[in-house]
């Protein structure tokens, strides 16, 4: 039986970790307005030895609906659940944080930057990838392949968080699944066009996803001890005027801006204005 691939020895994984490491520090900087210093390598071994056999590991076990047993680890050292959980509380207004709370803030912290890991897995073989519900778990024993990423705040060095992606999920990257082309016959090849896109495979693929649309009417941030005042009757003021067009988001990106109109009793938006490529790349930040 042939050895599963090595994670330093799969691109496309690498690609996927790196891409993880990246927004496991954007999301941080969002939620506590400081941007910390991450990097990982690949390092062979136990949890015990990579963490240390005193360090207390909290696991989550993330899988993704890509195919059966392709699962991604990841071990937080105690330091580092309760420093980030703390700094992210501390940040949206509580004088005071429970260990509890800060474990429950890690893992939100961890489910946003694993939102954006199935989306790198998804292009890296390309196709859609979600996330499915996940767990606490710690991985199978047996793993021995692992990214080690160091995460360090301005002036705090925090002890490595551990992750591991399945000898599944390294194959599955490692040979993507081919997706057919429809063959070309010699007499119907034809100057391209630019309407001729749709007639790709990958392009009827692509028209047949589902994307979420949502419109927004405005944005307002308020201190968590406000947030937790909110009642039946509260009133919050958003960034909006009335008469300021509303966005339209696809996939939470912005796509065009408009009015509200009510059309047979149902709300709608007549589209005004497309949104250029800049303001498109700024609402994804």
């Amino acid at each position: 039986m042939s050895q599963p691939p090595g994670l330093q020895s799969v691109e496309n994984a690498r690609g996927v970790v790196g891409q993880w490491t990246e927004s496991l520090a954007q999301v941080l900087e969002s939620m506590t307005d400081l941007r910390p210093a991450t990097q990982w390598q690949a390092m062979e071994g136990n949890a015990a030895e990579l963490a240390g056999p005193d360090a207390e590991i909290l696991w989550w076990q993330q899988p993704f609906q890509v195919a059966p047993g392709a699962v991604v680890w990841v071990g937080a050292p105690k330091a580092v659940w309760e420093h980030c959980g703390t700094l992210t509380l501390k940040a949206a207004g509580l004088d005071t944080v429970d260990p509890g709370e800060a474990r429950n803030t890690w893992f939100e912290i961890l489910g946003q930057s694993l939102g954006v890991m199935a989306r790198a897995i998804g292009a890296a073989i390309g196709s859609e990838v979600t996330c499915e519900p996940g767990s606490e778990a710690a991985p199978d024993p047996a793993i021995r392949q692992w990214a080690v990423v160091q995460i360090a705040f301005p002036e705090t060095q925090l002890p490595a968080v551990l992750a591991a992606l399945s000898p599944r999920l390294l194959e599955v990257l490692a040979a993507p699944p081919a997706h057919e082309e429809a063959p070309l016959e010699p007499a119907a090849v034809q100057p391209a066009r630019a309407s001729d896109g749709a007639a790709s495979r990958t392009m009827e693929l692509l028209l047949e996803v589902d994307l979420p649309i949502s419109i927004s009417f405005g944005k307002a941030r308020l201190p968590m001890k406000d947030v937790l005042k909110l009642t039946t009757g509260s009133i919050v003021e958003l960034n909006r005027g009335v008469n300021e067009p509303v966005e339209v988001l696809v996939n939470q990106c912005l796509i065009a801006r408009g009015e509200v109109v009510v059309v047979e009793g149902n709300y709608g938006v007549r589209i005004q204005e497309i949104a250029s490529r800049q303001d498109r790349l700024r609402s994804i930040r």
